[in-house]
C-alpha cells in the first residue's frame, strides 16, 4: 500500500470571505458531500472541514493518484463553480506536509489568532460527521486521533493558549488582577452590544456575583438582563444604581462621556472609599478619564486593554516555538507508523511465498526419507524453518528499517523485483480466483 494523504484548501490567508462563504459546508449539507467525496476516482477516505477562517478537505489517495486533483473537482462541482476558479486561492499539501499541517491546525497554530481554543473542537466534529457517515478509514482514523493527541499535548505543556488575546477577555483578565477574586463583585454593562455581552459571559465564568443592563433602549437592556439573569436599569437611573456596582464596562455609541470625574467622585462617596474598576470599551470614549485620578477608582480605555492584548500575543508567540518542536515529534511517531503500514502486505507477501517454497521442500524431503520417525521430522522441519527466517531476516529488517534516504515506496519496488513478488492488486485477484482463500501455508 503506498496511498498517500493529501489535503486541499483555502483559509483567511489565501481567500477573501466571499470565496470562503461560497465554498463553506453547512452541516445540513455535509452528509451529502462526504459520499460525493469518497465516490471520486483514487480517493478511499475523505474528512470535509468547514469553518468561518478555513475549508479544506483531507482525502487518503490511492496509489497512483495525486489526489489533489480529485479534490478541486469535486470542491467545484459540489459549489458550481470551475476548477480554474478555484485555483488561485488553493493550497495543498500531501505526505509529511499534510501530516504536519492538520496537526498545526488542530493545535491552533495556523489560526487567525494564536493558540484560540475553538479550532480544536472544530476539527473533532470534521472527525465526527466524517464517521458518522463512514467516509473515514483506519489512516485517517488514526491520523486525526493523533492530531488531537498533538494539540493535547500543546494544550498542557506551552502556555500558546493561556493569555487573553480578545478585548473582552482582557478586560476580565485586567478585572481579575484589580479586584481579585471576582465572587463577591457586582458588574455593571453600560450598553448591549456584542462587547458588553461577551465581556458580561466571561465576568460571570470567572464567579463574578450578579450583573446589572443598562441601555438607552430599555428593551435591549431587558433582554441582555434576562439571558444572565441579572436585573435591567433604565438608562436615565444610570448613577443612582451605580453605587451598587463593583467594575463597570462600558461600550456605547455615545458621542461624549456618560459618566464624568464628579458622578464617580459622588458615587464613591456613598460607596464609603469601596473601590471601582471602570473599563471602558467605547470609542468616543465613556468614562472621564480624570476620574482615574481619584483614590480606589480604576479606569482603563480601549488602549490599554489593546496593550496587555499585545504583550499577551508576544508571550504566545514564544510559546508557539515550543508548540512547534511537539507538533514535530508527533508528526515524526505518527509517519512511522504510516510507513509501517504500508510496508506490511509486502513483509506479508514475501513470508507467504517462501512459506509455501518450505512446505513443498520439507514434503519433499520427508517423502525421500520413507518412513521418517517423528523426531526426523521435527528436525527437518525445524532446519527448514530457521533457514527461511535467516534468509528472510535482512529484507524484512530493510522494509521497517527508519530510512530518510530511500522511501517505502522505493524499498517496497526493490524488495517485490528482488524476490519476484507480485503487485498487491495481482495478489488481491490471485486471492479471488482461489475463493478468498488468503494462501497462507
Amino acid at each position: 500500500m503506498t496511498s498517500r494523504i493529501v489535503i486541499t484548501g483555502l483559509n483567511h490567508r489565501s481567500a477573501p470571505v466571499e470565496v470562503r462563504e461560497r465554498l463553506a459546508f453547512p452541516a445540513d449539507t455535509i452528509g451529502h458531500a462526504l459520499r460525493a467525496l469518497v465516490e471520486s476516482d483514487g480517493i478511499s477516505e475523505g474528512v470535509i472541514l468547514s469553518t468561518c477562517n478555513r475549508v479544506e478537505v483531507c482525502v487518503l489517495a490511492e496509489e497512483g493518484y495525486r489526489g489533489d486533483e480529485a479534490v478541486r473537482r469535486f470542491l467545484a462541482s459540489f459549489h458550481g463553480m470551475t476548477p480554474a476558479e478555484l485555483q488561485p486561492y488553493l493550497y495543498h499539501r500531501s505526505g509529511d506536509e499534510a501530516v504536519r499541517h492538520l496537526f498545526r491546525v488542530a493545535s491552533s497554530l495556523d489560526s487567525m489568532v494564536l493558540g484560540e481554543p475553538q479550532i480544536l473542537g472544530q476539527v473533532k466534529d470534521a472527525y465526527g460527521y466524517a464517521a458518522e457517515f463512514k467516509a473515514i478509514g483506519p489512516i485517517l482514523d488514526k491520523f486525526f486521533t493523533k492530531a488531537f493527541s498533538a494539540a493535547k499535548r500543546v494544550r498542557t505543556e506551552t502556555r500558546v493558549a493561556n493569555s487573553a488575546v480578545s478585548v473582552s477577555y482582557a478586560a476580565v483578565e485586567l478585572a481579575k488582577k484589580i479586584m481579585g477574586d471576582l465572587s463577591d463583585n457586582t458588574v455593571m454593562l453600560i450598553g448591549a452590544g456584542e462587547m458588553c455581552e461577551l465581556a458580561a459571559r466571561h465576568l460571570l465564568n470567572a464567579g463574578a456575583r450578579g450583573i446589572l443592563v443598562t441601555n438607552r433602549t430599555f428593551e435591549r437592556a431587558v433582554r441582555l438582563a434576562e439571558e444572565f439573569d441579572g436585573t435591567p436599569v433604565r438608562f436615565e437611573e444610570l448613577t443612582t444604581h451605580l453605587k451598587r456596582a463593583d467594575i463597570v464596562l462600558s461600550s456605547t455609541g455615545s458621542p461624549r462621556f456618560i459618566l464624568k470625574r464628579d458622578d464617580i467622585a459622588d458615587v464613591l462617596r456613598v460607596r464609603k472609599n469601596r473601590p471601582m474598576f471602570f473599563i471602558d470599551m467605547a470609542v468616543p470614549r465613556d468614562i472621564d478619564p480624570d476620574a482615574n485620578q481619584i483614590d480606589n477608582v480604576y479606569v482603563y480605555d480601549i488602549d490599554d486593554l489593546n496593550n496587555v492584548i499585545e504583550t499577551n500575543l508576544e508571550e504566545r508567540q514564544r510559546e508557539a516555538a515550543k508548540a512547534e518542536e511537539i507538533v514535530a515529534a508527533e508528526a515524526d511517531s505518527f509517519r512511522k507508523w504510516l510507513e509501517a503500514q504500508q510496508v506490511t502486505p509486502t513483509i506479508v507477501s514475501l513470508r507467504r511465498k517462501y512459506e509455501e517454497i518450505k512446505a513443498a521442500e520439507v514434503g519433499k524431503a520427508l517423502a525421500a526419507l520413507g518412513e521418517a520417525d517423528p523426531k526426523t521430522r521435527q528436525v527437518v522441519e525445524s532446519l527448514a524453518s530457521s533457514l527461511l527466517n535467516k534468509v528472510l531476516h535482512s529484507p524484512i529488517a530493510s522494509l521497517k528499517r527508519d530510512c530518510e534516504e530511500h522511501s517505502p515506496a522505493q524499498r517496497i519496488a526493490v524488495v517485490r523485483e528482488v524476490f519476484d513478488l507480485p503487485e498487491e492488486g495481482e495478489e488481491e485477484e490471485g486471492d479471488a480466483a482461489q475463493g478468498g482463500d488468503d494462501g497462507r501455508a
